[in-house]
Order: C-alpha cells, then sequence, then structure tokens
C-alpha cells in the first residue's frame, strides 16, 4: 500500500525536522506502507507576462532551495529507505483555497504535516499553513519542533543528524 503525504516546508533544514519526526514515527508502528512525500512551499509568480511564461520550476527552486536542503534530502532519503517510495519537491502557485483543494485532489495527497515555527517568507514564498487547515478532504497534523537557536550546527549540512 503506498500513501501520499505532503509536508508545508519554506526549503529551510529545519523544516526538515518535520519529515525526521514523521519517518521516526511510522518507522515505530513497523507498518508495511510505502510513503509518497511532498515537500510544498507557496509562491506568488507574480504578474509580470515574462516571469510567467518563461519562469521554470527548476528556476524557482534555484532561487528558494539551498543547496544544503538537497544533501539532507537525500540523506533523509537513504535513511529510511524502507518506508519511503519517492520523495519530490513541489511549488503551490495559486491564491484560491479551491485551488489548493484541487491540488490535494490531482495529487492524492492523504496526510498534510506543517509546523507552524516553520514560516515561508520572502523571495516570493507564501505560507500554505492557512490552506491546509481549511482543507476538508485532508488529514492535517500539527508538528511541534524545538528549534534550538545555539545549535552550532544550524544552518549547516550537519544540522540533519541531529536528533528531534
Amino acid at each position: 500500500m503506498t500513501k501520499t503525504i505532503l509536508i508545508a516546508t519554506d526549503y529551510s533544514l529545519e523544516s526538515l525536522n518535520i519529515l525526521k519526526k514523521v519517518l521516526k514515527e511510522k518507522d515505530g508502528k513497523h507498518d508495511e506502507t510505502k510513503y509518497n512525500i511532498i515537500f510544498v512551499s507557496g509562491y506568488d509568480m507574480g504578474d509580470s507576462i515574462r516571469d510567467l511564461l518563461f519562469t521554470t520550476k527548476s528556476t524557482i527552486f534555484g532561487k528558494i532551495r539551498s543547496h544544503e536542503f538537497c544533501d539532507a534530502f537525500s540523506i533523509i532519503k537513504n535513511k529510511y529507505p524502507h518506508l519511503i517510495n519517492k520523495m519530490n519537491c513541489d511549488i503551490f502557485t495559486g491564491s484560491f483555497q479551491r485551488t489548493f483543494n484541487n491540488y490535494i485532489i490531482t495529487e492524492k495527497i492523504d496526510e498534510a504535516y506543517y509546523s507552524p515555527s516553520i514560516k515561508s517568507r520572502g523571495k516570493g514564498k507564501f505560507d500554505i499553513i492557512p490552506y491546509i487547515k481549511k482543507c476538508k478532504d485532508l488529514e492535517s497534523h500539527e508538528i511541534t519542533l524545538e528549534i534550538s537557536e545555539s545549535l552550532p550546527e544550524r544552518g549547516r549540512l550537519a544540522e540533519i543528524f541531529v536528533e528531534v
């Protein structure tokens, strides 16, 4: 059996702690389910015709996703090969709840996880947590993260190895 999980992210290393916590919980249940995991951030495409015509997802990811995030993403994927079927990154560019609900149906998302401490701001990003909370067809879970400000690994790849 395969299920799809949405993780609301700002493409920071801290947001990967949501995934680590979820996978640790699922691993403890010894369930045979495989998971398709989609990291999603809201992104405002703007009004410019040029931007709308010539901007691709890869150029957007080049702006909003760090190299450290991609490396840590691969490390987590390799740590839980028995749980993860596939992992993808995506952006939500809509501005209406109806559009988000259609996105959930189209991607066949079963569960969503988010943390109020992870806020998507800057570089055209916006927070999709309000859309997740209002979606009636989606089982959503709030994850509490204790992010230590004095963590010496903060913002570096080593942060991914800190236990949550």
